[in-house]
């Protein structure tokens, strides 16, 4: 049982790990760590399963004495939105989103927040610690009160981009068969936006291609609709709506460049980046505000938000998370009409990426280990980096803050482990192909000699 307590949320496949014994236990456990007579929301996105899991944990929730508020299918921004209101005079002290997100259909899981604060790292294995020794008898009990909080949020986006109000560039969504066209149609209804929805309908088995917009192979069909019909721009999402992917004619902009994008258009920008992003990102933010980078990994982001008072935070992968305007938290369909208002002022989004530097870099590449070894491997790894007879490209710099990223003259190499898979993640840019094929060639043979 312990595998599916993550760095970041709960996640495992439904009637194996996550069933109706399992997810009692859950939600009984966290519920005696939010604390009886308190308020706990629950959503949940389009997996076949999600209902079943609701009913499990709303019965472990009121077996702990919780008031139980079901949010219904929604996107994980709204479970999010929903902790800082109140409904029916209800302020929630707790959310539960049950999502999979991008992963296959057979999976599913819980991002947990207390407070407005991500429910993560020791507290969630110290939960899984505490779920193992659960031996309650949690009976069957689905009472909870409906609330109509995705409402409430497609108001206020509505409210918040009025002045998008009537835009005519033409833009097309691939929602991949997740649930963000719940909140996003009504929303470009409502500000009269020239937009096409591609597979809109909430299908948790994905019939058309993968909800994970990181990927390349799940933009195909996005990009063939975009050529057929030449829409300017294209947005994809996940299936959750937490991540978005931003798509031209000409280019795929990860979510490192639309942060140098965004942040010239806030006042003194402060923006945190993950290690994975480009050193072109820091580079040009430092320009004209403060970029700062720190661990991967949507809860260690948002808490790093709190901490700096930052403007907004972003990973490679299409986590946008805004404090600017917003409440801190990594909403896709937020996002999507962040970058739309600058589509609105005439923003070229192909001449702006042109001009920034020219760098050559390597998506991630996965290394696959055991959990036993992954964080072993880190730490003989940085030791070898000491080394002074270690044949590598001269290293200027070396930051671990989360793995290891070794900063050479004409480029850079990430190391690290992943919080959630027995994989190592490594990345790799420089300012040419040479130089790129030089640090990664080097570095990655060091990594081996350490596995």
């Amino acid at each position: 049982m312990q595998s599916i307590f993550r760095e970041y949320d709960i996640r495992g496949v439904f009637e194996k790990e996550l069933n109706a014994s399992s997810v009692k236990k859950i939600g009984f456990t966290l519920g005696r760590e939010i604390g009886a007579g308190k308020i706990v929301a629950i959503g949940y996105d389009a997996r076949v399963h999600s209902p079943a899991l609701f009913n499990f944990l709303a019965s472990g929730f009121n077996h702990a004495g919780l008031k139980v508020l079901n949010i219904g299918m929604c996107p994980t921004p709204v479970s999010y939105f929903a902790g800082f209101h109140e409904f029916n005079g209800k302020k929630p002290d707790a959310t539960v989103m049950i999502t999979g997100s991008h992963n296959p259909p057979e999976y599913n899981g819980f991002k947990i927040t207390i407070a407005n604060a991500p429910f993560f790292g020791e507290q969630i294995y110290a939960l899984g610690r505490k779920c193992a020794e659960c031996d309650e008898n949690i009976p069957d009990n689905f009472t909870a009160e409906t609330i109509d909080a995705t409402s409430r949020y497609i108001a206020y986006l509505s409210d918040q981009f009025k002045l998008l109000r009537g835009l005519k560039t033409p833009l097309v969504f691939d929602i991949g068969n997740g649930v963000a066209a719940i909140t996003l149609k009504p929303i470009l209804e409502r500000l009269e936006i020239d937009a096409k929805l591609l597979f809109e309908e909430p299908d948790g088995t994905f019939p058309n291609h993968h909800p994970d917009p990181s990927e390349e192979e799940n933009l195909a069909l996005l990009k063939e609709e975009m050529k057929r019909s030449s829409f300017a721009y294209g947005f994809a999402f996940d299936g959750d709506a937490d991540r978005i992917a931003m798509l031209s004619g000409k280019y795929n902009f990860k979510g490192d460049m639309l942060s140098i994008f965004l942040a010239r258009h806030i006042d003194n920008p402060i923006v945190i980046g993950e290690v994975k992003c480009s050193q072109v990102m820091y580079d040009e933010i430092n320009k004209f505000g403060k970029a700062i980078m720190y661990k991967t990994g949507h809860s260690n982001l948002k808490v790093k938000i709190k901490e700096t008072n930052a403007s907004f935070a972003a990973e490679v992968s299409g986590h946008l998370f805004f404090n600017d305007r917003y409440f801190g938290y990594d909403d896709a369909v937020y996002a999507a009409l962040r970058l739309i208002e600058l589509v609105k002022d005439g923003f070229n989004f192909n001449a702006e990426f042109e001009k920034l530097p020219t760098v050559y870099s390597t998506d991630e590449i996965k290394v696959k280990t055991t959990e036993e070894e992954k964080f072993k491997i880190i730490d003989r790894l940085k030791t070898a980096l000491k080394n002074s007879s270690v044949s590598l490209p001269k290293i200027r710099e070396i930051i671990d803050i989360d793995g290891v990223r070794v900063i050479f003259e004409n480029g850079w190499g990430l190391v690290r482990a992943s919080n959630t898979t027995p994989v190592l993640v490594t990345r790799f840019e420089a300012n040419s192909p040479r130089d790129l094929e030089a640090i990664q060639t080097s570095l990655t043979a060091l990594l081996e000699k350490c596995k």
